[in-house]
């Protein structure tokens, strides 16, 4: 097993009540409070940095970029300015 060597601190305050709950959702887990709010947070951080990189686009937004791509318009003169 890898031992992982904590080198960082983060400190925060919370009310009392979600102190409480979050001890709650940690014993059940089995786990202390600090692992349950490092494994919540880092999940929850990876999905907000997954979906920042996700561009969704609707049907019809997908149609016309699927058109762009097979048939491309021709170069207008600033573009090719820009390869002069």
């Amino acid at each position: 097993m890898a031992v992982i060597v904590k080198e960082k601190r983060i400190e925060f305050r919370v009310p009392e009540e979600a102190k409480k709950t979050i001890e709650e959702a940690a014993r059940l887990s089995n786990i202390s409070v600090s692992s349950y709010i490092l494994s919540v947070v880092l999940k929850q951080a990876r999905l907000d940095l997954e979906q920042n990189e996700i561009v969704t686009l609707s049907n019809q937004e997908r149609d016309r970029l699927m058109e762009a791509f097979a048939n491309p318009p021709a170069p207008n003169g600033a573009l090719k300015g820009l390869f002069r």
